[in-house]
């Protein structure tokens, strides 16, 4: 009987290993592809995220700034800087006014003890870099306890405005009606593939964050709050 098996030949080899390494390159390469894809959503979600519970706690609890059912607690704006906000309301009598069950919400009508010592009534937001990396984070500072609590990392810019009841900027603590917050966000690694050249600004039109021609991909939301406890 004749023996026909005789395997393959060098060249058919060569052939078929580079045919295979040709498949493994494009199968690893759409697979690196989705993987960088994936992770850089996955950033970007977790940067939006970050950056709308913050804001939506500053809207809530700047909205609620100068709240007194007395006279005499002087609560209200009391510190108005470009990239820091402080500001006081009484809202704390220790009873639960609106029969809900829960105590000392910030928007239960009736509290009040005519101070603002209470926890949550003494209130700044700002940025800072405690780390000294050059990355900067939004704090909540709460004067009763003295604590800083971080509410939203990687923020480039915080910008405050501050308007009074005819629309135009004021620094006049007395004349502030509503305050304009814009914030910057950026994700926490960068995308290699992107570059951002964006310039951010405020509702004013005033840059908050020249062009940086970097990796990070950035977020910015903007906001006013119309301060229904300020003076009228």
């Amino acid at each position: 009987m004749k023996d026909n098996n005789h395997g393959f030949s060098l060249i058919e080899l060569v052939v078929a290993m580079a045919v295979t390494g040709v498949v493994v390159g494009a199968v690893y390469s759409v697979y690196h592809a989705q993987q960088r894809s994936y992770n850089t959503q996955q950033e970007i979600v977790e940067m939006q995220q970050n950056i709308r519970a913050a804001m939506q706690l500053m809207e809530r609890e700047i909205r609620m700034a100068g709240y007194t059912p007395f006279e005499e607690s002087g609560s209200g704006i009391q510190n108005a800087a470009a990239d820091s906000v402080r500001f006081t309301m009484d809202i704390h009598d220790g009873m639960d006014n609106d029969a809900d069950g829960r105590t000392d919400e910030s928007d239960e009508i009736g509290n009040g003890d005519d101070d603002t010592t209470d926890t949550g009534e003494d209130i700044t937001y700002f940025i800072a870099d405690p780390d000294g990396d050059g990355v900067f984070d939004l704090f909540r500072r709460d004067a009763s306890s003295g604590a800083d609590q971080i509410l939203a990392k990687n923020v480039d810019a915080l910008n405050l405005v501050y308007l009074n009841n005819a629309g135009s900027a004021t620094s006049d603590l007395n004349q502030i009606r509503s305050v304009q917050v814009t914030m910057v966000v950026r994700t926490a690694r960068p995308d290699r593939g992107y570059n951002n050249s964006t310039i951010y600004t405020n509702q004013q039109g005033t840059v908050i964050l020249p062009q940086q021609n970097d990796n990070f991909r950035r977020k910015l939301l903007t906001c006013e709050v119309r301060g229904r406890n300020l003076a009228l």
